[in-house]
C-alpha cells in the first residue's frame, strides 16, 4: 500500500477512537483528528499506556503464585499528541460501547 492509499484509508477514522501501538511498546488511545502523507497521526483526548517493567511483573507473579497474574499498565493523560508514522506498528479501532448495557428505570 503506498502513502496515498494508506492516507485515504486512514481518513475514514477521523473523529473515531483509535489505539495506536508504537515501536517502543507504548499504546496511545484517543480520538483521531488527522493524518498526513507521512502517515503521522494526530490524536486528541489521548491517554498513553506503558507496559509494567519486568521486575513489577515478577513481583506480582511471586506474590500471587500465579504465572498469569494480572498487572495493570501505567497510564497518563497526554491530551493532543502527534504519533510519527514511522513508529506506528499497529492501529486498532475502538468500537463505541454505549448502548450495550441494560438500562434500569
Amino acid at each position: 500500500m503506498d502513502n496515498a492509499e494508506a492516507t485515504a484509508y486512514l481518513t475514514q477514522f477521523i473523529g473515531k477512537n483509535l489505539r495506536i501501538h508504537t515501536t517502543d511498546n507504548r499504546i496511545f488511545g484517543g480520538q483521531m483528528k488527522c493524518t498526513d502523507k507521512d502517515l503521522n497521526i494526530i490524536l486528541s483526548l489521548t491517554y498513553e499506556y506503558r507496559k509494567p517493567s519486568s521486575a513489577i511483573i515478577q513481583r506480582a507473579i511471586q506474590a500471587s503464585g500465579n504465572p498469569s497474574a494480572s498487572v495493570p499498565w501505567n497510564s497518563r493523560y497526554v491530551g493532543l499528541v502527534v504519533v510519527p508514522g514511522e513508529h506506528v506498528t499497529k492501529i486498532e479501532y475502538e468500537e463505541p460501547t454505549y448502548g450495550q448495557g441494560a438500562v434500569e428505570l
